[in-house]
């Protein structure tokens, strides 16, 4: 065979395999994702780098992927696996797929910018699974451009801080643990107050959030984002740890595996936390947890986990104290005016989560709660200023029972036509809060009732139903959706000589758009857009006869996560926020207060850098413009809503037998009051974790406020009056932040 008929030979089977190719009709292939011990993979990236078509496997593991030819390069990726790549051959179009993916160390590489909304949670959880939580503190610092402080001993809620907002304790931030809610709506503290003391910071397996209210299946309080932990199904092994440090620190937390089998699982944890604290007198702080849970899954058909729990909590407090106090060095940094604050709490919550699979890509998703709930706060915020001889002490209490559920049907992965697909998820649910004895009181060293300013019982419904779909064109992801919320709102006045009970009701609609292109498996591009709300407390709404009930919040983000190297992601928004007019409950005074309409616009950066397989960067960046729109300007400021913020840090993972991080947290200076003549100064601490590894044991170093820095905690403008004062007194208040703290923990596994 000479050499031009070698060549014309080769060149006509290479054309063939071309027109081959090319005439072969895009099909679907359809698979599932496990590892190599058999258990379905959730939540796996899965991405056509030729077509750019990308999906991701359900809860079975399973998966469906559209216009896919031959010798195409799909990319199976998930945290903590080697990326897998399979080129596409002919019989992969008649047969059910199974990709088995290898384990490995967790790092960027593992990441594939694909188009979902919430494409920066599993991002982000990067960072969680290489410097995990050490305390409930830190449970939300992980959301990136979130900061919290603590005000009350350690036993109250954390004020948090998230795109503009003073959140209080849960205003504007939906909060939930596996699907069920922790705000509470008409607090006796506060709306939409969020204590997530109740979670064990070792059962925490991922975090879940969204920037934004851009989110079909979240509802009330969803306005500057949402936060959803998702806690362990199962646990690998045993696990006891104790930790000990300054200020009479002592923690001890455990977790045992109860059961382990082909479809079962069942684990308990515990926790117990004592504390005196850094103040001048003792916090006498307890906290004890204990949580049971079961799981079962019977892959394909269904899977049930169940969840028992409870949590109580008792403490002392300092309170804010005034500067003019510290200054006049009546009192130190970590003393107290009235030392007699405190208060306990408790929860008791049960939880069911199923899901049944009904079919190829469809599934009915339920999940049901009922919490028992206990308050008790005393606080004294002007110290003499409205009793000069008592003292100003009041007492807050409540009891509640709040239960609910949720049903929602998913269909994904519907092929239209060649190459698109369509998916949508359907749901109606439902909670009650029924809160007894919600009362305001001015005591007495909290022992004797002064006077009662408010006492009454709260009865709030909340019925929704919301329609999620997903259109799935070429490189565009189109994600349109509408929510339904109706509320009832009933609140009995026990103060009254006659009976007096007030109800209002209220329905709201919330459309959602939500565009992402994406440009290619490492690079994405979003536009999302939505209306959303808040709803008030209950006696608000009743006290102002149903008017602005739930003052609805219109948002847009425009922004782009892009990985332009394997170790390295990008991140950047520019977004606004509006909301329209709505009246405040001041829980700590027992009156209504309108607040205006308020505009924000801000802009978010981030990077996360992958430097060696041991060695982790993170670094976001956050700047916010706050203003109320009905005041003259310089006297427009919101109270302390944050403009820069930034959190950051370095982690080393499996540098031997060393593993540990260095973290950052800046909040800047920031307005105290409307026109800015009182100024909450801002901090820049640093924190700081080692840990040794022996074989199955860890001996660990925590020091927060490395560098020992004198900062405020939680500031506040407030009018006071000392008991040697004649007049009163506008200025900051503050808790003083936590200086250099040690603690030294030890943990086996096994």
């Amino acid at each position: 065979m000479n050499y031009s008929y070698k060549w014309a030979l080769r060149l006509l089977q290479v054309l063939t395999i071309i027109l081959i190719s090319t005439s072969v009709k895009a099909q679907n292939i359809k698979g599932k994702v496990t590892d190599y011990n058999g258990t379905a993979l959730e939540n796996v990236g899965i991405f056509n780098q030729t077509s750019g078509q990308h999906s991701h496997t359900n809860l079975s593991g399973a998966f469906s992927l559209p216009a896919t030819h031959i010798n195409d390069s799909v990319y199976f990726s998930n945290l903590g696996y080697k990326t897998f790549v399979l080129v596409i051959e002919p019989k992969h179009f008649n047969e059910q797929i199974q990709i088995t993916l290898e384990e490995s160390s967790i790092n960027l590489d593992q990441v594939v910018v694909v188009s979902k909304v919430d494409a920066m949670s599993k991002i982000v959880n990067i960072d969680v699974q290489n410097d995990p939580v050490k305390s409930s503190q830190e449970i939300l610092r992980k959301v990136p451009g979130l900061l919290i402080g603590q005000h009350a001993g350690g036993g109250k809620a954390e004020q948090i801080f998230l795109r503009g907002f003073d959140i209080d304790h849960g205003t504007d931030v939906a909060i939930s643990v596996d699907g069920m809610p922790v705000n509470m709506v008409s607090h006796a503290h506060g709306q939409g107050y969020a204590d997530l003391h109740f979670v064990i910071p070792e059962t925490i397996e991922h975090i879940n959030f969204g920037k934004g209210l851009y989110y079909a299946d979240k509802g009330n309080f969803n306005t500057a984002g949402y936060v959803d932990l998702g806690l362990k199904k199962s646990i690998d092994k045993s696990m006891v740890s104790y930790e000990t440090g300054q200020f009479n620190t002592n923690r001890f937390v455990g977790l045992f595996k109860l059961l382990e089998g082909n479809k079962s699982d069942a684990y308990f944890a515990s926790e117990i936390y004592l504390t005196d604290g850094p103040f001048d007198s003792p916090q006498n702080f307890n906290r004890i947890n204990i949580l049971g849970r079961y799981n079962y899954k019977d892959l394909g058909k269904e899977e049930l986990t169940l969840t028992a729990s409870h949590f109580q909590s008792k403490w002392d407090a300092s309170g804010q104290i005034p500067q003019r106090a510290v200054d006049q060095n009546l009192i130190g940094r970590f003393g107290a005016i009235d030392d007699t604050e405190g208060g306990q709490t408790s929860r008791t919550n049960l939880m069911l989560n199923h899901t049944r699979f009904l079919g190829d890509d469809q599934f009915l998703k339920t999940r049901a709660f009922v919490s028992k709930y206990d308050f008790e706060l005393f606080s004294n915020f002007t110290f003499f200023l409205e009793d000069p001889v008592n003292g100003d002490q009041i007492r807050q209490f409540e009891d509640r029972t709040v239960m609910g559920a949720e049903t929602a049907f998913e269909q994904i992965n519907i092929t239209v036509g060649e190459n698109d697909m369509v998916g949508y998820k359907a749901g109606i649910g439902f909670r009650n809060d029924n809160v007894d004895d919600v009362s305001l009181s001015h005591t007495l060293n909290r022992k004797t009732t002064l006077e009662q300013y408010a006492f009454g019982d709260v009865d709030e419904t909340n019925m929704y139903g919301f329609l999620d779909g997903t259109y799935k064109t070429g490189n565009w992801t189109f994600n349109p959706s509408l929510r339904l919320d109706y509320f009832n709102f009933d609140y009995e006045n026990k103060l009254s000589e006659l009976y007096d009970n007030k109800s209002e009701s209220k329905a709201k609609v919330s459309p959602k758009l939500n565009t992402l292109y994406t440009v290619n498996r490492n690079w994405q591009v979003f536009l999302k857009t939505g209306l959303g709300f808040h709803s008030n407390d209950t006696r608000v709404v009743t006290a102002n006869e149903g008017r602005d009930i739930l003052p609805t919040a219109y948002g847009a983000d425009l922004g782009t996560i892009i990985k332009p190297t394997d170790k390295l992601v990008l991140n950047a928004t520019l977004w606004g926020l509006l909301l329209d007019q709505e009246f405040v409950y001041v829980g700590d005074a027992g009156i209504v207060e309108p607040s205006g309409k308020t505009r924000r616009l801000g802009v978010e950066l981030g990077a996360r850098y992958q430097v060696l397989d041991w060695l982790y960067l993170y670094n976001d960046i956050n700047y916010t413009y706050a203003r109320s729109t009905e005041e003259l300007d310089g006297e427009d400021y919101i109270p302390l809503a944050p403009d820069f913020t930034s959190v950051g840090g370095i982690s080393v993972t499996d540098l031997g037998k060393f593993s540990g991080a260095l973290n950052y947290r800046y909040l800047g200076d920031r307005a105290a009051n409307e026109d800015n003549s009182i100024v909450a100064e801002g901090y820049f601490v640093t924190d700081m974790n080692l840990n040794y590894h022996i074989k199955n044991w860890t001996l660990g170093l925590i020091i927060e406020n490395l560098f020992d820095t004198e900062w405020n905690e939680t500031q506040f403008a407030t009018e006071s009056r000392l008991f040697n004062e004649t007049a009163s007194v506008e200025e900051i208040h503050f808790t003083p932040g936590t200086p250099f703290y040690l603690r030294g923990k030890v943990s086996v596994r096994f």
